[in-house]
């Protein structure tokens, strides 16, 4: 058995319509912020969206936090970054409103306690493009508790994102994780099964899958969350 896991979120651990998802989220954040701070909501969405995307590229020079509240000042051309505590606040609160787009496996819970109760380290490794108070409430809206998984990559502790396989040596040398020791079990073919160049075992949850250049699956080992549940189980000897 595996010593550490790493698990996805959005898609993994949480279903997930993607597409639903960003419209209630920007919907939501736009409603709460671009009338107080007197900016037009296209721009605001595209201060997020070009935010995202930055922090896509950031390469470790600072963290992705950083990278997104520049990038949030020179869309706006405001000094975003002091509207910080109120977006914890929205991620707290009002984030709610896109819990509509997601739903809860019930396989999600049951396999986090089977490899909790087996040792295995518990790692959430979510593309860290959010702050620690929406990361959080996602991981509840899964079922979860935060305190079932030792680490949880966000923009305020990560300075890189998938695919870029830096991104997991951060977390091998933060956690002290041994690649050849652990498995990555996500549903982007591309951002989470890269991993496996570094050495880690990987599992890709098909649910919601992510298969942006049409890969052949037979290259992973895959199935449903249902079915990850069941080779874990099967092979916890």
């Amino acid at each position: 058995m595996y010593k550490n896991v790493l698990f996805d979120l959005d898609g993994t651990l949480l279903p997930m319509n993607m597409e639903r998802f960003v419209e209630l989220y920007l919907g939501s954040i736009c409603k709460r912020f671009a009338p107080d701070i007197g900016i037009d909501p296209k721009l605001f969405a595209k201060g997020i969206w070009t935010g995202a995307s930055a922090m896509a590229k950031n390469d470790g020079d600072c963290l992705n936090s950083e990278v997104f509240w520049r990038t949030m000042n020179s869309v706006c051309n405001k000094d975003m970054r002091g509207y910080a505590d109120d977006f914890d606040d929205y991620y707290r609160n009002e984030f709610i409103a896109a819990k509509p787009a997601t739903s809860v496996s019930p396989y999600a819970s049951k396999t986090v306690s089977l490899l909790k109760n087996l040792g295995c380290k518990m790692i959430v490794s979510t593309n860290p493009i959010f702050p620690k108070a929406a990361t959080y409430r996602r991981i509840e809206w899964a079922g979860l508790d935060i305190n079932d998984f030792e680490y949880i990559t966000t923009y305020d502790n990560s300075s890189r994102c998938k695919p870029n396989l830096n991104y997991f040596a951060d977390i091998c040398s933060v956690c002290s994780v041994v690649p050849e020791e652990s498995l990555v079990v996500g549903n982007d073919v591309d951002e989470d099964m890269c991993a496996s160049r570094l050495g880690f075992d990987v599992y890709l949850i098909t649910d919601c899958l992510i298969n942006r250049k049409n890969k052949d699956l037979k290259m992973y080992r895959h199935g449903s969350f249902e079915d990850f549940y069941n080779w874990i189980s099967k092979n916890k000897g």
